[in-house]
């Protein structure tokens, strides 16, 4: 039997796959927005499993390769460290990759040392992208978003794996970014 399916569309569907099976429940939850919800979504069950960091870094890495390029990837320190991970992990197997980047974002400046917020390969004039494991409103990302600007650097990309449908996708475009995510909520089947 043929499959119209490519290698990207199984990895796609295997990365929906493992996301229903180990980050999806149907139940109440509060939000960190704050909002009330009938799903909830814990990709870091995903995001620390071996099949799910491969998947996600060659798919986010995949969209990164075409479209508006950039010098780095980053996002939110703690919920973005290992999708960052991922995706530099997926670059250094790619030769046209070798050279990007990636740093996270403290939500504040660190006390001791150099007092940095922004941690990794990052630098002023850099043009970027952010990650996101969820989006909901999108309020950690545009606060990374913030810093990075204020810090000299151009949000060109935000990438999430799931966007919850919830405003985020609306946000970022406020801000001039569109948001691409690898799943919806129509995914999830909410």
């Amino acid at each position: 039997m043929e499959t119209s399916l490519n290698h990207s569309d199984v990895r796609h569907q295997q990365l929906l796959d493992l996301i229903l099976k180990v980050s999806f429940e149907r139940r109440e939850v509060t939000l960190a927005s704050g909002r009330k919800s009938h799903f909830y979504l814990d990709l870091r069950q995903t995001l620390m499993r071996p099949q799910g960091v491969a998947l996600a870094g060659e798919l986010v890495l995949e969209k990164l390769l075409t479209g508006s390029p950039v010098s780095a990837v980053g996002g939110m320190a703690v919920g973005a460290v290992p999708f960052v991970s991922a995706v530099l992990g997926a670059a250094a197997r790619h030769s046209d990759a070798q050279d990007l980047l990636g740093f996270f974002v403290r939500k504040e400046k660190k006390k001791h040392g150099l007092g940095r917020q922004i941690e990794g390969g990052f630098q002023a004039g850099q043009t970027v992208a952010l990650v996101e494991d969820t989006t909901t409103t999108g309020g950690s990302t545009l606060e990374a978003l913030d810093i990075v600007e204020e810090a000299g650097g151009h949000v060109a990309r935000v990438l999430c794996l799931v966007d919850r449908g919830e405003g985020a996708a609306e946000a970022f475009a406020e801000r001039g970014v569109t948001l691409e995510a690898l799943f919806g909520r129509e995914d999830l089947g909410v």
